[in-house]
């Protein structure tokens, strides 16, 4: 009887309510969609790399050596000696390293050197190896492994061929042409900058800038290509895991102090905490934004039904008739607000999940980033309890004015 009559009154007046209502819903949509990403957008930041104990560059910030030897952001400040690396691989509590080679790029996706224990031991999410969905890993020295983004861009099959560029840049006058690579195998989608990158062997990297200097081909200065000349003089970084995690810090203060050249080893996920705390002055800011925005539409609602008192003194005055006291009003009220809220969130999550199915995988292919549709979560349900309650917050004035009005 009590709903039939609140839902009766928004009816009436279903002009107002309604403008009021896709307010509420907008709002509603905002605020939990930027939660939603926000929640997401860490968890694939944090899921970037796993399994890897420390990351080795030469000495720069932490999050510098973190950008561009995983995300493939900024460059190096200097280059790493082949025989540092092969000191520091051979320590006996490295279990496995993962060489990098950065510097060269196709069509603006970076081309990333590194050998076969890239396939073997790189690792993201909660553990998880890269798989190929087509061909195989390269074994021959013109052969790459395309990520998942870059494929689907360009269109790329395997065998077919592409030529690499000299620097980063979308377009450069600095190419590769005399010896082209052909596609040898496509990863599956990771959602890590893994999906925009072009794999090939740290002994293609050298062979392909045989003859190069300062990024230009000298003539007549090409070598060969037997193994000892295909040897890399430098690497870019290096990952390292190793047998026992309580070697990480031991092995960590011993790179750090080396004496050879300047280097720097990192825990990855200690400086993916602080790079993620950097960003946070722009996560609260969407916050705030998102809530600025519902507390705007939940004033609109408290406007809209004080406003219809002085049109409903009719109605008021039937109920009081029939023997409805003050208090009765005063629910009925709080009842409409909290009917408009409702329907607004529940609209709003449809939406939501709607927006979610169709542009997911949009989202996951071309910024990496994973939006699971279960919005059940802790946080959210939180955040639309927080809403309704504000709601009946927000609407006492206009039940009062209404309970004031039903005793006149």
């Amino acid at each position: 009887m009590f709903l039939r009559l609140a839902l009766a009154s928004l009816r009436s007046r279903k002009g107002s309510v309604l403008l009021t209502f896709l307010a509420i819903t907008v709002s509603v949509f905002v605020l939990l969609g930027v939660e939603q990403i926000r929640q997401q957008a860490k968890s694939s930041f944090n899921n970037t790399v796993s399994g890897i104990d420390l990351i080795v560059g030469a000495r720069t910030g932490d999050i510098n050596l973190l950008l561009y030897s995983v995300f493939r952001l900024g460059h190096a400040s200097n280059n790493i000696s082949w025989q540092s690396y092969q000191h520091i691989a051979a320590d006996p509590n490295v279990a496995w390293t993962i060489p990098i080679a950065l510097g060269d790029s196709h069509k603006g996706y970076r081309v990333m050197g590194t050998t076969a224990d890239y396939f073997n031991h790189f690792r993201f999410g909660q553990n998880r190896p890269l798989v190929l969905a087509e061909g195989k890993p390269f074994s021959q020295l013109y052969e790459l492994v395309l990520g998942s983004e870059v494929a689907r861009s360009l269109g790329y099959q395997i065998g077919d061929e592409l030529v690499l560029a000299h620097g980063l840049g979308s377009t450069s006058f600095s190419q590769h042409k005399d010896k082209p690579f052909r596609v040898a195998g496509i990863l599956q989608a990771t959602g890590t900058p893994v999906d925009q990158t072009l794999h090939v062997s740290l002994e293609a990297i050298e062979a392909i800038h045989a003859g190069w200097q300062n990024g230009v081909k000298m003539p007549g200065s090409a070598r060969g290509h037997d193994e000892e000349e295909l040897t890399p003089e430098s690497i870019t970084a290096f990952m390292v895991g190793l047998k026992s995690k309580l070697a990480t810090f031991r092995l960590q203060r011993q790179i750090n102090t080396y004496d050879r050249e300047p280097l720097q080893a990192i825990l990855p996920g200690v400086t993916l905490t602080q790079l993620w705390q950097m960003m946070s002055a722009m996560e609260n800011t969407l916050r705030l934004i998102a809530a600025l925005v519902l507390l705007a539409s939940l004033l609109g609602l408290a406007a809209m039904l004080l406003a219809s008192i002085k049109e409903r003194q009719g109605e008021i005055a039937v109920m009081r008739a029939i023997g409805a006291p003050p208090l009765f009003v005063f629910v009925l009220i709080q009842a409409e607000a909290l009917l408009i809220s409702l329907g607004g969130i529940i609209v709003a999550n449809l939406l939501l999940v709607l927006c979610i199915a169709v542009a997911g995988n949009t989202l996951a292919e071309r910024y990496s980033l994973f939006i699971d549709g279960n919005l059940l979560t802790p946080q959210l349900v939180i955040y639309m309890a927080v809403i309704l309650v504000s709601t009946l917050l927000v609407s006492v004035i206009p039940g009062i004015s209404a309970y004031r009005k039903a005793l006149e």
